[in-house]
């Protein structure tokens, strides 16, 4: 599988500044991301974007390729992101002498997700046909229980009401896009200028793996459930060896 995984994270943050190497769960945050992609068996090679030479250094360990650092004028709050993905697209053919069949976009925020997700997501594309896919989880809650309010506070339908009541799990299932994986052909990302096609795919992911980091909340709620995971594996490895002769 010809699939290279690009880490993009530049070291200034507004709301939770240096949270790409603050220690989550004892490591520092991209690590998750870099373990994550070392793990998915279609990614072949791992590289992140980066400004920091601290981010550098904290992905290096996690054993990524930083082979160049990313400018300053695409590394600002305004920056776009399709410019700093172009930018290493260029380097990474002008390395390989060509582009990879995929781009796996991982964004460190997301340090939930696992191998598996990477792989399903990339699946989607290699055997689905399409030009990209990106991963989604159920809302939390469906756009038919939002209300508008006024000025004086009259609550009114975001969507049209629908008559009579309906439970949850007769609404039509809705997804929001987590960011935590986006696959994309580069070519067709170089022509539509994004990472997102019309016929792109959605790879489900369930809300317990789908946290993105943005403020200290979220990175507290999102480290308790990544102890939780890791107290789960140990109990499972240790239950593997079975009782004690």
């Amino acid at each position: 599988m010809n699939c290279i995984a690009l880490i993009t994270a530049r070291g200034g943050s507004k709301r939770l500044p240096g949270k790409n190497v603050m220690a989550f769960a004892g490591r520092p945050l991209i690590h998750w991301s870099c373990e994550a992609a070392d793990a998915a068996s279609t990614v072949r090679r791992m590289i992140v974007s980066t400004d920091s030479v601290e981010i550098a250094a904290a992905a290096r360990a996690a054993g990524a390729e930083v082979p160049f650092r990313r400018p300053a004028e695409l590394s600002g709050d305004i920056s776009s992101h399709y410019d700093v993905i172009a930018h290493a697209l260029d380097w990474i053919e002008a390395d390989e002498g060509a582009l990879p069949d995929y781009l796996c976009l991982l964004q460190p925020t997301s340090p939930l997700r696992t191998g598996a997700d990477i792989d399903g997501t990339v699946a989607l594309v290699a055997d689905g046909g399409g030009d990209s896919a990106f991963s989604v989880s159920p809302v939390a809650i469906h756009p038919e229980l939002m209300y508008r309010l006024g000025d004086d506070g009259s609550a009114r339908h975001f969507l049209p009401p629908v008559e009579g009541y309906r439970r949850g799990q007769d609404m039509e299932p809705l997804f929001h896009v987590n960011g935590a994986v986006y696959v994309i052909r580069p070519h067709i990302f170089r022509q539509r200028r994004t990472v997102v096609s019309p016929d792109a795919l959605g790879y489900v992911m369930p809300p317990q793996r789908s946290a993105d980091i943005d403020d200290e909340t979220d990175f507290v709620c999102a480290e308790a459930l990544m102890l939780r995971f890791q107290s789960a594996r140990i109990a499972r490895s240790i239950a593997d060896f079975g009782p004690a002769k």
